[in-house]
């Protein structure tokens, strides 16, 4: 289901014309959709609400704007959060501690203080000596943190190399054959409250089989760590399920992932924690530009927008594709590189791609950037980070403003 369609012409999100946007807050400008979000969201939830005390917790990375975070609260999200800014975050956007999921291998003394001094309802342990330092915080506090221990099962995700998290050699989470041991030597100390297992194998995932075979290794580490004579009633799933960037793309549906999930857990009989980002908020979003030159080129020309590495970085660093459509095409199309302003030969979009033709002046979008998009977002080249638009039905708000660089100094 689509928010972003054209009418008379004109791409609009939802009721609300681009251009009216463009008018107001200037490019480029990061562009959500209220209606994708609510959809998307309810959906995942819909699909896997029948598992045993199913739990949701959105990957603040992928969007962290507090505007979004709040809708996805109504949506009975909580958070998962990889840093202390994030925790600040999901609490400024209205998400109970108790279901937020604090992951990530680098967590500060302070981050684990503020986190418990919050209440935040589970911790997922990457090393033996987190786990030490996290039951010594907590012991002190006078109360134990809820945690799990996140396990590497070296399956590879068959994702960007720079995105993949569950092979041996990346630096996520502990050997899976190591674990039964970490387990029993963190779940004897007093300031820990060590109840599950956590993976997570990759983002932009397109293919459920190595899921699949995640999980089942999960399973039987679940089984052995019982028969250690451990009490184990959570298993956080992560999250990694892929999104459609180009028109021809497939991905599996909240449902076949479901029934996946459903057919492989059936005997763990516990609570499940999962943690969509990419797959909520990827297509809720568009970066809006402007195109500023039509360079001509040895072999195509350059297009020239406005928008630039600083503002999607996922090209540069993955040559990521996010499509591109005019604004208000005019049927016509033109094969040229796209690039945007910032001085590095990497501030490209696309080369030799077939997009609808633009000239100086003209509106365009990238879509797909609800995820990592302005999540991402610096301020290299002294560029401002750009306004992010909320819309819902007929109407739009300014979520976040145009942030100068004098600003982020000061």
């Amino acid at each position: 289901m689509s928010f972003f369609d054209y009418h008379d012409g004109i791409l609009h999100a939802e009721q609300v014309p681009l251009p009216e946007i463009a008018d107001a807050v200037g490019t480029p400008a990061h562009v959500y959709s209220a209606g994708v979000l609510r959809h998307t969201a309810e959906g995942f939830t819909a699909a896997l609400r029948h598992l045993q005390s199913a739990r949701f917790a959105f990957a603040v990375k992928a969007n962290p704007n507090t505007a979004v975070l709040r809708l996805l609260a109504k949506c009975g999200y909580g958070a998962d959060i990889v840093s202390g800014g994030e925790l600040r975050r999901a609490l400024d956007a209205g998400m109970a501690p108790t279901e937020i999921v604090f992951s990530g291998v680098g967590k500060t003394d302070r981050e684990l203080i503020d986190a418990l001094d919050a209440g935040i309802g589970q911790f997922n342990l990457e090393l033996e000596e987190e786990g030490r330092v996290l039951a010594r915080l907590a012991q002190s506090r006078g109360v134990r943190a809820g945690a799990v221990l996140r396990v590497n099962p070296d399956i590879d995700g068959g994702t960007h190399a720079k995105i993949s998290t569950g092979k041996r050699e990346n630096k996520f989470g502990v050997a899976i054959a190591e674990a039964p041991d970490i387990f029993d030597r963190l779940a004897s100390l007093d300031g820990l409250d060590l109840h599950g297992i956590a993976l997570h194998i990759g983002s932009q995932l397109g293919d459920l089989g190595p899921l699949e075979a995640a999980y089942r290794r999960v399973g039987e580490l679940v089984f052995e760590l019982r028969a250690r004579g451990h009490t184990i009633t959570r298993v956080d799933l992560g999250g990694g399920l892929g999104i459609p960037y180009r028109a021809g793309d497939t991905m599996p549906s909240f449902a076949d992932y479901a029934a996946m999930v459903s057919r492989v857990t059936e005997q763990w009989n516990t609570r499940l924690t999962f943690e969509p980002g990419r797959v909520i908020a990827g297509l809720a979003g568009v970066l809006m530009t402007r195109v500023i030159w039509v360079k001509p080129g040895v072999m195509y020309p350059f297009v020239i927008v406005d928008a630039a590495m600083n503002d999607l970085a996922r090209p540069a660093l993955y040559d990521a594709y996010h499509r591109f459509t005019a604004v208000a095409p005019n049927g016509e199309t033109m094969v040229a590189n796209i690039a945007g302003p910032v001085c590095e030969t990497g501030d490209t979009f696309g080369m030799a791609q077939t997009i609808d033709r633009v000239g100086r002046g003209d509106l365009a979008v990238f879509h797909a950037t609800g995820a990592y998009g302005a999540a991402m977002a610096s301020s290299y080249n002294c560029r401002p980070l750009s306004p992010q638009v909320l819309v819902d039905g007929d109407t739009f708000t300014v979520v976040g403003d145009r942030i100068l660089p004098t600003e982020l100094a000061a």
